[in-house]
């Protein structure tokens, strides 16, 4: 979901949302580079025990392991920082969070901005922003749910790019340290690094990733990361180079000490795959752009989740979008699983939402039904 579409959306929910506030609020949830001390990091440590079988175990057997959907809200308009809670911006309720899992699903992935979590570069996440996440997350893992986090911000920090002087990879690793100090003890929570990164060259992109996957493990976290590629993550694009060196080649290069990571892409049916438009190339085009990806997991040993796609109420969309999660199910050697985009219970306008009506399943919950059985 390109930036701008997506603070578009998140506008018009917002709008829409102040004219039901008081029914929603009580229904949602509620320079330096050196290591953060002990207290910058206990106030909000979960509560969630380990289960015995942790999530790196679990990725050593073939198949489609994760199946959801992307809960917004906590994301919204971000450009108003830190904006108002129950206003600008909300986070998930567990009503959504039941209604999911009731269909079989078994991961929500969780947006959040860097700039609220952490207002200030190399400084103590914000205690109030942070319970708001943990609340939600403790909530949720308890009932057997697994959660990414995903800081939804573009490869930015209020507009900087990751690895521009404003933003050295070193204040990114310093946000995942500081998270990972956090969430370590409970292996349902998976490490988003980021959403979307562009704009910038996939060497500098790859140095930043690199930074904040040493940091997690230094914290002592254990947890499966999911590492998005260069130019909005797109499965299609992979292998090209019109924004640089390919993801293909570059992000042979990412480390982890764990070796337990997976590769995250995005991947929408519209005629430039931004998701932009509500429109399908065709009834096949979605398996289609999920194939140089696949591809390339396979010949390099590795594994993808594809953490965005959606498809609006159309039969070629749905035709595509059946298409694409065979395609994925028929690929379970390779791919780990995958979040739908989006639902919440202010996202009910978007044409892409999978957030029931009055009751109603949408129809694109219809498609998704025969996958999570």
């Amino acid at each position: 979901m390109s930036k701008a579409v997506h603070d578009m959306r998140a506008s018009l929910v917002s709008i829409l949302a102040l004219c039901a506030f008081t029914s929603l609020i009580s229904a949602c949830g509620g320079g330096g580079g050196g290591e953060p001390t002990a207290s910058d990091n206990t106030a909000a440590s979960p509560t969630a025990s380990a289960s015995a079988v942790t999530e790196s175990a679990e990725l050593t057997t073939p198949g489609l392991r994760w199946r959801g959907v992307n809960l917004s809200g906590a994301e919204y308009n971000s450009t108003l920082l830190p904006g108002r809670y129950g206003f600008e911006y909300f986070y998930p309720n567990q009503t959504s969070v039941d209604y999911f899992q009731s269909k079989g699903m078994n991961l929500i992935r969780l947006p959040f901005l860097w700039e609220r979590v952490q207002p200030t570069l190399y400084g103590a996440l914000d205690q109030t922003e942070l319970q708001r996440l943990v609340g939600f997350v403790n909530s949720t893992t308890a009932k057997g749910i697994t959660v990414l986090i995903d800081p939804h911000n573009y490869g930015r920090y209020r507009q900087q790019v990751i690895g521009s002087p404003g933003v050295p990879h070193t204040a990114f690793g310093d946000l995942w340290y500081r998270l990972a100090a956090t969430f370590k003890s409970n292996p349902k929570v998976l490490f988003g690094l980021m959403n979307e990164p562009y704009g910038m060259t996939t060497e500098n992109w790859v140095g930043a990733a690199n930074e904040a996957i040493r940091r997690i493990r230094l914290a002592g976290a254990t947890n499966t990361i999911a590492v998005p590629g260069n130019a909005w993550s797109g499965a299609y694009s992979w292998t090209a180079n019109f924004y640089g060196t390919p993801n293909a080649q570059a992000m042979l290069q990412i480390a982890d000490s764990r070796n337990n990571l997976v590769f995250e892409v995005h991947q929408y049916l519209d005629t430039d795959s931004s998701g932009t438009t509500t429109g399908c190339v065709s009834a096949t085009i979605g398996a289609q752009r999920l194939q140089v990806f696949t591809d390339w997991l396979r010949a390099n040993g590795k594994r993808g989740l594809l953490g965005e796609f959606a498809a609006a109420n159309t039969d070629t969309c749905k035709q595509a979008l059946n298409g694409m999660l065979a395609f994925m199910q028929t690929n379970s050697d390779v791919w780990v699983g995958w979040s739908y985009w989006l639902a919440g219970a202010w996202a009910s306008h978007d044409p892409f939402s999978l957030q029931p009506v009055n009751g109603v399943d949408r129809p694109q919950m219809q498609v998704l039904q025969p996958y999570l059985n």
